[in-house]
């Protein structure tokens, strides 16, 4: 307990990347009025249990107005340094309950990775510009196909594995379809380390939908779950798949994840490719807010 008392923080809970309740990725946002410790921090996101949980620290309007609102971001295991969904649920907590952070449609999150815009189109429909993309190694395609569950043969060939990240980063794979999706198995034990010493995080996993226009599922298993919605690993998709010419330079197109575990997630990409150079990573959705409360604290 403090000199002053117990603390009372205000907290928020939304699901982020779906128009509609108990579907997308929910997120924890606490109003972090009291300075919390990292250690406090991170018991706050294991005691809610979501992928993340963010907290928002205020600071003067001038500094927020040059460097942004100052969020970070916690799984119930560690700090991340960026992440797509609890940045979009953050900003749009921002825009109900502190529009006064807006300068226009557009919230700045000051994130350990940096400044990360969020500009709101329609209500709760906002679209984060992401870092440009940094592309790193090229990866056995054998030897992840063994890791995720799936025959060789579910892989794209004119397609390798490479590792992304526009702030965390990711190995991408793709799929001749998306229908090898409901076999993916990642095998955790092994996986993890084998992608620590090739610069990535976790694997994402996506596979064309068909049609006319460029559609794509994926999925995402981490920590011996699975995530419903990745809007960071989802930058580095769009990232890798306008470098390679699958996307035109600008589209935007639609990305769904979340389907095998009921959580079904829509998400809408975009970036911008000149030569070999991408940059202008778009990641956009809606969120809902379901829940909000206060947290009592010794």
């Amino acid at each position: 307990m403090s000199a002053q008392g117990p603390i009372e923080l205000d907290y928020f809970v939304v699901d982020v990347f779906t128009g509609a309740a108990l579907a997308g990725n929910p997120l924890a946002v606490v109003m972090n009025t009291a300075r919390l410790a990292a250690e406090r921090m991170q018991a706050i996101a294991r005691e809610f249990n979501l992928s993340e949980t963010t907290f928002v620290e205020r600071r003067a309007a001038a500094i927020e107005r040059a460097e942004g609102v100052r969020v970070r971001i916690f799984t119930t295991q560690e700090e991340l340094n960026f992440a797509g969904h609890p940045t979009l649920g953050t900003a749009s907590v921002l825009k109900l309950r502190a529009p006064e952070t807006f300068e226009g449609d557009t919230a700045t999150l000051a994130l350990n990775v940096g400044q990360v815009p969020v500009r709101f189109e329609e209500g709760l429909f906002g679209e984060m510009t992401q870092r440009d993309p940094e592309f790193g190694a090229e990866l056995d395609r054998a030897e992840v196909a063994r890791l995720i569950g799936l025959e060789l043969e579910d892989l794209d060939p004119a397609l390798p594995p490479q590792v992304v990240s526009t702030g965390t980063a990711f190995a991408i794979v793709v799929l001749r379809s998306h229908a090898a999706l409901a076999r993916l198995r990642v095998n955790q034990q092994e996986a993890t380390p084998w992608l620590r010493e090739r610069g990535a995080r976790w694997f994402f996993v996506l596979g064309p939908t068909g049609g006319d226009a460029p559609a794509y599922r994926a999925r995402m298993q981490f920590y011996g779950g699975e995530d419903p919605a990745t809007g960071s690993a989802a930058g580095c998709a769009i990232a890798y798949l306008a470098l390679r010419r699958q996307v035109k330079s600008g589209q935007r197109i639609a990305l769904r994840q979340g389907v095998e575990i009921g959580r079904p997630s829509d998400l809408f990409l975009s970036a911008q490719v000149q030569s070999a150079r991408v940059s202008d990573v778009r990641v956009a959705g809606s969120t809902v807010l379901v829940a909000k409360g206060r947290l009592f604290l010794p």
